[in-house]
């Protein structure tokens, strides 16, 4: 299992890019939460295996149709079981 920690960045905030990483990240099998920051990325906490979460990170660069990804921060952290579901902070 890993964990990657992201910061999305660009036009991510009101197109619905956390329900549609919801979505996306469900159907992988994935755990862990996605929510807006302030300062208008997303932030998004992935775990699965390796396979799972870089097929989630691929996804995120494109987003739902109405988003434009300039850049995305990947950090990998250590996995843990502290989640049980996908979820929208």
């Amino acid at each position: 299992m890993v964990r990657a920690h992201l910061l999305i960045s660009g036009i991510v905030q009101g197109v619905g890019y956390r329900y549609h990483t919801r979505r996306q990240a469900q159907g992988l099998g994935l755990v862990g939460w996605v929510r807006n920051l302030d300062d208008g990325r997303v932030e998004a906490v992935l775990q699965g295996t390796r396979e799972q979460v870089e097929s989630m990170i691929k996804w995120c660069y494109r987003g739902p149709s109405e988003a434009r990804v300039t850049d995305i921060a990947v950090s990998y952290e250590e996995a843990g079981d502290d989640f049980t579901d996908f979820g929208i902070r």
